[in-house]
């Protein structure tokens, strides 16, 4: 017989509590937590499990306060410890959150992936990237839909690619400074010429010799084997090189100049869609719209992050999470810019295959 978790009749149920749900074996498991702590716990900023539990027990349903049974856990997981179960569930569970605020999430992750598109692409007439709201059109030209349960990273990096195949639109190249031994430069020098790589500068000292330059992304794990071999050393300066001058970026006023939908089967019309995106290029000016709304200020992220809506978005960014991880370890909070760079030069090693497409 289940055991039911009886309460007061006048208490309200499920205030502030969130659900996170397991399906394994056939049986439904579900915990009680805080959200923000469940997003705070897998996001590496909580550590303590009594903080994202309301309480460290398993429940077929939360709702009605039904406890899960010991042998369907034991069937499901080897073990009836509530605490491993719990563990397991909230590292592997769906969280379960209204329609509204679901939808909330996936517009903030749509926006995330956008900006990071942005950041990591570039119009390859101008050299310069596309605005942010220009992304998001080419976005639902292609119907992207987002995976809440993948990272905005890889599902940008995967847009890049789709992008790739109706639109005028490549890889941002990364920056690099290549140190080798004076002797093996010919045979530097040969790998670059083949990957179209644009050569920056170039510093003699001693025996040995540093090469600035630009190199695809797709290259890069390619280049860092290839350094290894040379017995020199690669730095990485910038995980994407945008022209100079960012203001002469294509931009388009309402719906007059958007391009057209993208047809379904007519391979002409998408080259007469890329041809117009080339064209209708406007320069953006840096005056200040009039009327502009109050700023608020992220005391986390030291910056102005707009109005009341976009300041509720902003906590749920990329940039702002960083930040705030950055915050528990008593490091300065970074700009935008920066705390992009610190995420891709983080785990760049780890992240290397990613950046071969």
């Amino acid at each position: 017989m289940s055991r039911i978790l009886v309460q007061p009749i006048g208490q309200k149920r499920l205030t502030n509590v969130a659900v996170v749900r397991l399906k394994k074996h056939g049986v439904r498991f579900e915990i009680a937590c805080y959200k923000n702590k469940v997003l705070s716990w897998r996001a590496g900023v909580e550590k303590d499990l009594d903080e994202v539990l309301q309480s460290q027990i398993v429940y077929s349903n939360v709702s009605k306060g039904v406890l899960a049974k010991s042998k369907d856990l034991l069937a499901a997981f080897g073990t009836d410890d509530q605490t491993k179960v719990c563990l397991e569930i909230l590292g592997k569970g769906e969280l379960q959150v209204a329609g509204k605020e679901r939808e909330s999430q996936l517009s903030s992750q749509f926006r995330d992936i956008a900006t990071l598109v942005m950041q990591k692409t570039i119009n390859p007439e101008t050299q310069r990237p596309y605005t942010i709201s220009m992304i998001e059109r080419l976005m639902h030209e292609i119907h992207l839909a987002v995976d809440p349960n993948s990272s905005s990273k890889k599902q940008a990096l995967e847009v890049i690619r789709e992008l790739q195949k109706h639109f005028p639109i490549k890889r941002s190249p990364m920056r690099l400074r290549l140190t080798i031994p004076e002797q093996n430069f010919s045979s530097l020098l040969e790998k670059l010429n083949s990957w179209i790589s644009r050569i920056i500068s170039k510093d003699e000292s001693g025996n040995q010799l540093s090469i600035i330059c630009e190199v695809d992304p797709g290259y890069f794990r390619e280049c860092d084997a290839l350094v290894r071999d040379l017995q020199g050393k690669l730095e990485i300066l910038a995980v994407s090189v945008h022209a100079e001058g960012d203001t002469d970026m294509d931009h388009y006023d309402d719906h007059e100049d958007m391009p057209p939908s993208l047809p379904k089967d007519t391979s002409d019309s998408v080259a007469q869609l890329s041809e117009r995106i080339r064209k209708q290029t406007i320069p953006v000016t840096s005056e200040n719209p009039e009327g502009e709304l109050k700023q608020n200020k992220c005391s986390t992220c030291n910056a102005l992050v707009g109005d009341v809506k976009q300041y509720r978005e902003h906590f749920k960014s990329d940039w702002h999470k960083h930040n705030l991880r950055r915050k528990t370890r008593q490091l300065p909070s970074l700009t935008a810019d920066e705390c992009m760079a610190d995420m891709d030069m983080g785990d760049s090693k780890a992240d290397l295959k990613e950046y071969s497409f």
